[in-house]
Formats: structure tokens, C-alpha cells, sequence
């Protein structure tokens, strides 16, 4: 088959597209043909190294985490999938097993391939709904699922007010509509070029990433893009006992953001806790959680992909069709 692939620590321009061979599975897997897969932050550090220490990589590495594709062979013991079902969701690199839930664990062996093989029994896999494409649900696999738990941990009540710093990113065009669907009043971090789609989303004020203007007394700020060890800026614009949640490595302490009257929470739900695929999918094809891309490639592409998506500029999610 053909797949992006690693074959050793480097920036995306080392990457290839290659023939290797087709993954099978084991008991309790299911082997999936990938229609589309969606590429995140991680697919990309994590083939340049950037947490070789804790989890090293076995090269050839194939990335990607996002997918929607069609089962094509189960492993003994599953019952949740049979050949020929259409799904999607999230699956971390195996090398990543220490983060991944300890008794329902959705671990991949990359999604930028013709063919992966998944864990199947984790709420972070679910059968698509019709209405929603295989595009549009690899765009929100992890976007989704994130944007599900920042919402569920925020407990946003109407009328609040919210800072959402990144959010013309994948996750950010995510959660803004939820945010805007529980009665606050969002505002959000963008390039120009984007503050259209941001308002279309539910944003209610676009504004520049320099932290100087950031407003004040916000009752809670979502941190998606900013390093999770330089947030005291950003913690300046919280009201005293508001909420300040990040989804960014490395996890931040109440000593570094300089306010001990601020709560803090470093989001990862890889449980499901705030809901699963099912319910992103749900939530998709009602139309509450549109996906938005912002650049789509082919597989034989897909190295092009892996470039743009660190070195250019890109509104929501770049895709991968197979």
C-alpha cells in the first residue's frame, strides 16, 4: 500500500510517500481502507522528535491520527464493526500508548495510508452517519472530540464571556460554535482573513493574536495554540475565579500563569468523559458542528500536506483523500 512515511526524526520535507506493506489485525482490531484523514499538531512534532525521550518511534513511522474509511477485515473478538461498515474517529500512534486510556486504549498504526488497522472497542471510534463525509468526519475527529471536552469542562452558563486564542485552527472553528450554542458571548483569535468564517461560526468579535489586546475580565479563555508554559498572559485577561482551560503541551502549573485565583485545567479526554465519536457525529449531522477545511490533498500529495500544514497559514483542518 501506499502511506506517508517517517524514516527518521525530521521536519515534513523528509517525509515520503512509499509502498509498504498492508497491516493486518489482531484480536480486537479491524483493519480500515482510509477514505480521508485529517493531520494535527502532534502527527508533526511527533515525527520531528519533539518527545523522542517519552515516546521514541519505530521507523518506517506512518502518521496521522484522524481518518473515516471503510472496515475490510476484523480481528477475533470484535463485535462492534463487521466488513463493509463506514466509520471514523481518532486513534493515537502506538508509541503514544502511555496517554491512551488504560482499559479502552484507540491506537493506530497511522492514518495517512491506504490501509490502518485500529483498536476497535473505544468510544473514540464510531460508524459515520450518512449525512456526514468521510472528509468532513476525518476534519473532525480530534476537533470534535476536543471541543466536546473543553465545552463539557468549562460549563459555560449564558451570558458569559469567552476567549478562544487560536481559534482559526481545527479545534477552534470547533468549539466556537458550541461555545456560541451555550449563550456566551465568544471572542476569538484570528487573521483577518478569517474573522468572516469566525462569525459565520458564532464569534461575536474577531480580534489579532498580540496578547496587548486581549480584553479584560473574561469569564474564561480556551488556550489552543500557545506553548502551555507561556500562558501568564493570557491569564491577565481572566476575572478573578474564572476558568482557564489548555489543550497545549507542555501541561501548565498555577505558578506558571502567575494567579492562584484562576481555575485551571489541562484538557486531554481520551476516555470520551464529555462524549465520544458517536456523539460528534451526531452532532455533525444536525448541523451544530460543521467542519471547516481549509486545504485538501491527495495521498500522493500528502508530504505537501504534512508542509503546508506547519509552514503556511490554514483556516480549520487540511484533509488527506486517499
Amino acid at each position: 500500500m501506499k502511506a506517508v512515511v517517517v524514516n527518521g526524526y525530521g521536519p515534513p520535507e523528509q517525509f515520503v510517500v512509499a509502498d509498504i506493506p498492508v497491516p493486518r489485525p489482531g484480536p480486537g482490531q479491524i483493519q480500515v481502507r482510509i477514505s480521508a484523514a485529517a493531520l494535527n499538531p502532534t502527527d508533526i512534532r511527533l515525527a520531528g522528535g519533539a518527545f523522542h525521550a517519552q515516546a521514541p518511534l519505530a521507523f518506517p513511522y506512518v502518521p496521522g491520527n484522524d481518518f473515516a474509511g471503510t472496515v475490510t477485515e476484523v480481528g477475533p473478538g470484535v463485535t462492534a464493526f463487521q466488513v463493509g461498515d463506514e466509520i471514523f474517529g481518532e486513534a493515537v500512534p502506538r508509541a503514544l500508548r502511555a496517554i491512551a486510556s488504560p482499559t479502552r486504549p484507540s491506537l493506530g498504526t497511522g492514518s495517512l495510508a491506504e490501509y490502518a488497522v485500529f483498536e476497535a472497542d473505544t468510544p473514540l471510534i464510531a460508524h459515520r452517519p450518512p449525512a456526514v463525509s468521510a472528509e468532513d468526519a476525518a476534519a473532525l475527529a480530534t476537533a470534535g472530540l476536543t471541543a466536546l471536552s473543553l465545552a463539557g469542562v468549562a460549563r459555560l452558563k449564558p451570558d458569559e464571556t469567552v476567549l478562544v486564542v487560536g481559534a482559526s485552527g481545527g479545534v477552534g472553528m470547533a468549539v466556537v460554535p458550541l461555545v456560541a450554542a451555550a449563550g456566551a458571548r465568544v471572542i476569538a483569535t484570528g487573521a483577518t482573513a478569517d474573522a468572516d468564517v469566525l462569525r459565520d461560526l458564532g464569534a461575536d468579535e474577531v480580534i489579532g493574536y498580540d496578547e496587548a489586546g486581549y480584553p479584560g475580565g473574561v469569564d474564561a479563555a480556551f488556550n489552543l495554540v500557545l506553548p502551555g508554559d507561556r500562558l501568564a498572559g493570557l491569564a491577565r485577561a481572566i476575572r478573578s475565579g474564572g476558568r482557564l482551560l489548555t489543550i497545549t503541551y507542555p501541561a501548565p502549573s498555577q505558578e506558571s500563569i502567575g494567579r492562584d485565583d484562576v481555575d485551571l485545567r489541562y484538557v486531554l479526554d481520551l476516555d470520551a468523559t464529555y462524549g465520544g465519536m458517536r456523539e460528534v457525529g451526531e452532532l455533525a449531522a444536525d448541523g451544530r458542528l460543521p467542519a471547516t477545511i481549509g486545504g485538501r490533498h491527495t495521498l500522493d500529495q500528502g508530504v505537501q500536506a504534512c508542509v503546508d500544514f506547519v509552514r503556511e497559514h490554514t483556516t480549520g483542518k487540511i484533509v488527506v483523500t486517499m
